[in-house]
């Protein structure tokens, strides 16, 4: 990995560090929007590493996780950053970090950081119930939500786990029809009314090219 041209003429600066390069811990549904975004603003000096997107359905093990793969790597990078929000770690995943001394993206799930607070904030008040869909959610629905859950082999379950769910909001990164038809068949099969909205990349893009 050839070294950035102001540290030339001493690639390791003596102590094994790579210069100037940053890692992003990321969780594994974030991976395509991570890279878009790398190869958007020109980022070639930020490496990736993700954990499995699966760490959702057991949220508790996302703190350790996450700092078993930061202290794998301190003595690679000068900087790392986490491209995690709270993700249902009650907490517990910021004082990791900050026992750590890194930062990660601000809010309580992707749906938030995608949308933006204020934004998010809004679709929860305008109708309660909400049930969100990201790309990466349309793309493995079944996967990530109906395997989990149990509804391929119990599907009358459905009526237990969405009585109280009134819609399903597709927050889009991007525009692919692909994964419109594919949110719009997750609603159909959990007999909720679709709604899309489309938000790019939200503040993950600001927050990679401010930790950069």
């Amino acid at each position: 990995m050839a070294a950035p041209a102001d540290s030339a003429d001493d690639p390791s600066h003596g102590d094994g560090l790579i210069p100037a390069r940053m890692l992003v811990v990321a969780c594994g549904a974030l991976a395509r929007e991570v890279l878009a975004l790398k190869a958007l603003n020109g980022l070639d000096h930020v490496d990736l590493a993700c954990l499995p997107a699966q760490l959702h359905n057991s949220p508790q093990d996302i703190p350790a996780a996450v700092r078993a793969t930061i202290r794998a790597n301190r003595d690679k990078y000068r900087r790392i950053a986490v491209a995690y929000a709270d993700c249902g770690t009650g907490g517990y995943l910021d004082r990791v970090l900050a026992e750590e001394g890194v930062s990660r993206i601000p809010g309580a799930h992707c749906y938030a950081f995608f949308a933006g607070p204020e934004s998010f904030q809004a679709l929860e008040e305008e109708r309660l119930g909400s049930f969100y869909l990201t790309d990466f959610l349309a793309r493995h629905f079944r996967t990530m939500v109906i395997e989990p859950l149990g509804l391929d082999r119990h599907p009358e379950l459905r009526e237990v786990y969405f009585a109280h769910y009134t819609r399903l909001v597709y927050l889009a990164q991007t525009d692919d029809p692909a994964l419109d038809k594919a949110a719009r068949a997750a609603a159909a099969e959990l007999g909720l009314p679709f709604e899309k909205r489309s938000t790019g990349y939200g503040l993950l893009g600001d927050f990679l090219t401010a930790a950069a």
